[in-house]
């Protein structure tokens, strides 16, 4: 494989024509970089992987199928990225490296004009940053996606479906059950600063549809699903619930996973613990130790991930109370992972002028495809 790397300024003119067609993985040697990776060279897409160490994007790109003298980028931070980006200028960027509250807005902006951005952010402040930049990339011609994954493009597209031909809902919730099988290691510090980011920003839900602070693990309920698993979740600030307000249209929203804590003691010290890492110092240092922190290999923990998102209005008519709810179910099986999968379709074709995350060209991609059940009253 071939190496580059530069330390050129981040910059870049409007209206600059783009040099090639390279797809850049940053995070190429991660569990889910490594997928995605995979699944864009079966497409014949030209991939570059980006990350700090080139023996292991060497290689990851053998074991993902790329050829021997696949170009490499060599990059120890978001900044030297968005330099290599505005220097050699690919078609696609897409972020695996998380932190994305501070490196999507960074990267995104160093796409532009006329390149494209992908990410597979699930937190509020991130979601909200990558599309406050929305007036920007379409002055610049690029397409700017966050909330790839699984998560999102699941919950979102079934809103999307039970809202499709009702009265804008009153209530909408979300619940996001994954289940992913954990790989020997270290926790990494890009999953360390996701969870840090988890615990300081606490909850948030929309009331008369403003974004509110709210609980962090509030709403908990115990969800049984059609293949007869069952599972807790517990409300959380993440891009689902971004997603399901923007689709929806509903003064009322609430998102919820199965990854937040749901015992009661554990939910009784997230407010505290949260303040705590709030301070940067302690923040910084908690990250370096979870990052450093070894983790056992475990099974996948239930056969599918589920998303389940439940509608309910004031106006619809043949009820006693003037609302008509409905829940509907979303599937994956998990074998191979949902979020590699979704992100292709993503990739692969992106066209200027996306303002959410995308729901409509992943809807109709059979890797992203879902199964439903439905129930209504």
């Amino acid at each position: 494989m071939t190496e580059t790397s530069g330390t050129s300024e981040t910059g870049g003119t409007a209206g600059e024509s783009r040099a090639n067609d390279e797809v850049w993985i940053v995070g190429a040697t991660g569990r889910v970089g490594r997928g995605v990776t995979a699944r864009l060279a079966a497409r014949g897409l030209t991939v570059v992987p980006v990350g700090r160490s080139r023996e292991r994007m060497v290689a990851a790109g053998a074991e993902a199928g790329l050829p021997a003298d696949t170009k490499v980028v060599v990059a120890d931070s978001a900044e030297r990225i968005a330099d290599e980006i505005v220097r050699e200028r690919p078609r696609v960027v897409v972020n695996t490296m998380g932190a994305f509250a501070a490196t999507a807005p960074l990267i995104a902006r160093a796409c532009m004009p006329g390149g494209h951005y992908v990410d597979q952010a699930n937190d509020v402040f991130a979601v909200e940053g990558l599309l406050a930049l929305h007036d920007e990339a379409v002055r610049a011609g690029s397409t700017l996606v966050t909330g790839a994954g699984f998560g999102v493009l699941a919950t979102e597209a079934v809103v999307a479906k039970l809202c499709d031909g009702r009265p804008t809902p009153h209530r909408v919730r979300v619940d996001a059950v994954a289940s992913v099988a954990v790989e020997a290691g270290v926790l990494g510090a890009a999953l360390a600063a996701s969870i840090m980011d988890a615990l300081t920003a606490g909850g948030r839900r929309y009331e008369n549809g403003r974004l509110v602070t709210s609980r962090l693990g509030a709403d908990v309920q115990r969800l049984a699903f059609p293949d007869g698993e069952s599972a807790k979740s517990a409300g959380v600030a993440s891009g689902e619930l971004i997603a399901a307000h923007a689709v929806s249209g509903a003064p009322f929203v609430t998102a919820t996973s199965a990854l937040a804590p749901t015992a009661p003691l554990m939910r009784a010290l997230l407010p505290p613990l949260g303040r705590l890492l709030s301070v940067p110092a302690l923040r910084r240092l908690a990250v370096d130790r979870l990052g450093r922190a070894p983790i056992k290999a475990a099974p996948l923990p239930r056969k599918h991930s589920w998303g389940m998102p439940s509608w309910s209005g004031r106006t619809a008519p043949g009820t006693r109370d003037g609302s008509a709810p409905a829940t509907a179910w979303t599937t994956r099986p998990t074998s191979p992972p949902p979020s590699p999968n979704c992100w292709p379709a993503v990739a692969a074709a992106p066209a200027p002028g996306h303002r959410q995350p995308p729901s409509g060209p992943t809807w109709r991609q059979p890797q992203a495809a879902p199964s439903y059940w439905t129930e209504q009253s």
